[in-house]
């Protein structure tokens, strides 16, 4: 362990904000504006975003190039949202008010600064002292200007900076290249779902064209049928709200709610939430636009701002599932869809009544169905095993941020 003498952060920093600072802006005219998505969670800024000073708010947060950022509100501060400020165009800018800013005195790098600031023992402190409701509380001020640090000689710092910056660059980028690889995994298993539930298995098969723009060519023996002569509406309610709460996700499908880490306000009584069959259909009206939709696997409730349709017998629920949550069913669906916002678009029956299916013979429904199961097995067993890697390369990040800020990696024997 290192002999580095120890302080409280508040006597390390920079209090003073320049009296000209403001001033400075007023000159400059349009400043770089920081809103919170502009911060990476390695790091990374976007300071291309301009505001003009005149016309920003008094509440906005004044930072120089030099500061380090830290986000104050979960979920932002748990995820390590911070930055170095170090590439704005003026020299100085506004950021958001939920940004704490940290001006490094005469004795303290930015830079090892900022390291500390992501070391996960700072973070994991932070969240304990968290205040405020759930879903919105903050770190407070006073546990930053009271969070004790290892502060190792001004050259130290700047050695250990040094390599940190060259050894966390490294391990970002390989966390940079997984996360590129898991975007193509989903776009691959987009792409044999769709190419499944809309061409079939046979390339070699005769196509014929629909003249529906969503659906384009199928498979010439495939049938097209609009759905209201392949779906009922269900409407039946609980009398108890006793049943499984199912969840309709875009991300997920359709989910039993016990199987997810929701926090989401609950009604005192779900009697008269509507039922929901294995097999049935639900659609999140207000949230179809972005594919909340999919088929039920277990019986059980959905909210009564749902909507809930049995497939007939010409439709497996499996190829129904698979159909309805490929992008495209859900771009198709926003035609049918009302409301004056595009954000508040609904789908109501009479809407998705209106959409046309592709309809194969229940055999080859079968074969898609066993072949999208096979294939997108495989790839999410990948993505499994990549999500873990990053996993551990996150773990290595952090412990080696930790060691590195607490001196206890000999920075000369390691470079």
């Amino acid at each position: 362990m290192s002999d580095w003498p120890k302080k409280r952060l508040r006597f390390l920093l920079n209090k003073a904000i320049l009296a000209a600072g403001r001033r400075l802006m007023e000159e400059a005219g349009d400043v770089t504006f920081l809103p919170m998505e502009a911060i990476g969670e390695q790091g990374e800024l976007d300071t291309s975003r301009v505001i003009n000073f005149d016309e920003a708010s008094a509440g906005y947060t004044l930072f120089f190039d030099g500061d380090v950022v830290v986000a104050k509100i979960t979920p932002c501060f748990e995820n390590g949202k911070g930055a170095l400020i170090n590439s704005t165009a003026t020299g100085m800018g506004l950021g958001t008010t939920e940004l704490y800013v940290l001006r490094p005195g005469a004795s303290l790098d930015g830079k090892f600064l900022y390291y500390i600031t992501v070391d996960p023992a700072f973070r994991i402190l932070g969240e304990t002292q968290m205040i405020g409701a759930a879903g919105q509380k903050r770190v407070p001020e006073d546990f930053l200007r009271n969070y004790i640090v290892a502060v190792p000689p001004i050259s130290e710092q700047r050695q250990v900076s040094r390599y940190l910056d060259t050894e966390i660059g490294i391990i970002d980028t390989l966390i940079s290249t997984k996360v590129a690889w898991l975007d193509l995994l989903a776009e691959k298993r987009r792409a044999i779902v769709a190419e499944a539930v809309m061409r079939g298995l046979n390339p070699a098969a005769p196509m014929r064209p629909t003249g529906i723009d969503w659906l384009g060519d199928i498979p010439a023996h495939w049938e097209i049928e609009r759905s209201r002569w392949l779906f009922t509406e269900r409407d039946q309610r609980s009398e108890t709200g006793e049943e499984e709460m199912l969840t309709v996700s875009h991300l997920t499908g359709v989910t039993p709610r016990s199987e997810k880490d929701v926090n989401m306000f609950e009604a005192e009584s779900t009697a008269g939430y509507k039922l929901c069959f294995a097999g049935d259909l639900a659609i999140n009206t207000l949230w179809a636009w972005m594919g909340a939709m999919g088929t039920a696997r277990v019986d059980g409730i959905v909210s009564p701002a749902y909507n809930v349709y049995t497939p007939g017998t010409r439709l497996l629920p499996d190829y129904v599932d698979a159909l309805v949550r490929i992008p495209v069913f859900a771009q198709e669906v926003t035609r049918y869809s009302k409301g004056v916002w595009s954000s508040r678009l609904r789908l109501y029956p009479e809407g998705f009544f209106e959409t046309w299916w592709p309809v194969p013979p229940l055999v080859e429904q079968h074969e898609i169905v066993r072949h999208i199961a096979s294939e997108t097995a495989k790839i999410d067993r990948l993505r499994a095993a990549t999500e873990h890697s990053i996993t551990l390369l996150k773990e290595r990040r952090g412990a080696l941020i930790a060691a590195a800020v607490t001196g206890q990696i000999d920075i000369s024997e390691a470079a």
